[in-house]
């Protein structure tokens, strides 16, 4: 490379540091516009994603500040407290807006959303409704099929063209400049939420010193781990959901349903049921389809702070119900069918070994079959030779 050409580049990979800097704090700031952004390979930004990749390196913090009962419990209630937030607020409310609430309702479900640092909400609504557009084709940011397992699960959220939020596919949220403030400034509520936890750890140190927890200590436990933990939870969904599970619906993607990533993830798990009807508050259709985010909105709404779920229809339970039938149906008959062959399998070959040692004990004039490499021949040579020593024998007999 030129000296002049390395002149040249320099200063491109400096403002490119510069950028991921600035977009620490500021996720809106591109100088080059976020169209050319978007439009750019996909590519790690080491720089860009260093919080995240702190955010995973928090976690061994555990080796220095151990672990106590309350730590660790405090570590899975917020993992279960946010991920419903991942799943019945940034997915059910601001992607699908499945139900309404207040705008300062709209805009406390924002914070609480915020906390999951999963950046802000209208980036997720904007990802998620993309998602379901291009729904493994190969503009789908983390199919699997397109991409794989490991990029679909992690890497897409490290590429620098899926860091800008395009406004313009989430027009009815971003009329709220409340919601674009949060949007845009997405690291407020992250760092005020680890701040708070490391604040009642230093308190309960101070005043209920028997649960032997420290500000450390829940800093790692109740943030870093439970983070952590909710992302890769939470991207279950986009890397596994399409790889596992059954399909009830024939969507034009390979969503699944599948009852392990419904716990995991509180209900999304039902991911065949979604994409085949997207407006619906409950994913588990079905009574026996168990939906924990859907049952967490239903006893928010007793409080009358979101109301107007709206409801599978009636057509889509019924087709549901049919392909679940024809399911059945389709699944004894392959099951009848390969039971048949296997009993063919064994009674075959024992009908025709029967009937062949009945013949050769008929023809006492037949020369006796060794033993040993007959029990390896299939009935095809048993037949064979059979009807060989029947013409011997009766060529051997004198003519009457």
């Amino acid at each position: 490379m030129s000296a002049e050409s390395t002149t040249a580049a320099r200063p491109s990979l400096l403002r490119r540091i510069g950028t991921a800097l600035v977009q620490w704090v500021d996720a809106d700031y591109c100088p080059e516009g976020p169209v050319k952004m978007r439009q750019e390979p996909d590519k790690v930004d080491w720089v860009r994603v260093m919080p995240f990749v702190v955010l995973h390196a928090g976690c061994l913090g555990v080796i220095f500040v151990g672990w106590s009962w309350f730590a660790v419990g405090a570590a899975v209630f917020l993992y279960f407290a946010r991920m419903f937030a991942v799943t019945g607020i940034y997915h059910r409310y601001f992607s699908h807006k499945t139900y309404s609430t207040s705008r300062i309702g709209q805009f406390l479900l924002a914070v609480w959303g915020g906390t999951t640092v999963q950046r802000g909400p209208l980036w997720w609504a904007y990802h998620h409704r993309h998602h379901h557009k291009h729904s493994d084709d190969e503009h789908d940011a983390h199919s699997p099929h397109v991409h794989g397992f490991w990029w679909s699960h992690i890497g897409w959220i490290t590429s620098r063209r899926n860091f800008p939020t395009d406004y313009s596919q989430v027009k009815d949220l971003a009329k709220f400049p409340e919601l674009v403030f949060l949007n845009r400034f997405d690291i407020i509520v992250p760092v005020l939420f680890a701040t708070a936890i490391f604040g009642v750890g230093v308190a309960l140190e101070a005043f209920a010193p028997g649960l032997g927890t420290s500000g450390a200590q829940m800093l790692v436990w109740g943030f870093f781990f439970s983070t952590t933990a909710l992302f890769h939870g939470t991207s279950c969904i986009n890397s596994m959901a399409h790889l596992m599970g059954k399909r009830r619906f024939k969507t034009d993607d390979d969503s699944r349903n599948s009852f392990i990533l419904s716990l995991i993830c509180l209900g999304e798990g039902w991911h065949n049921n979604h994409h085949r009807y997207q407006s619906a508050t409950r994913n588990g259709f079905y009574w026996w389809e168990i939906d924990l985010t859907y049952y967490g909105l239903k006893m928010l709404s007793w409080t009358g702070f979101i109301w107007g779920f709206k409801a599978v229809p009636k057509r889509v339970l019924e087709e549901g119900m049919r392909a679940e039938h024809e399911n059945t149906v389709a699944a004894a008959a392959a099951s009848e069918h390969v039971h048949a062959r296997s009993s063919l399998k064994k009674v075959v070959p024992t009908a025709a070994a029967l009937a062949v040692g009945a013949v050769n004990a008929a023809q006492a004039e037949a020369p006796k079959k060794p033993d040993g490499p007959a029990i390896h021949k299939d009935v095809t040579e048993l037949v064979a030779e059979n009807d060989a020593d029947k013409t011997t024998a009766a060529s051997n007999r004198p003519e009457a």
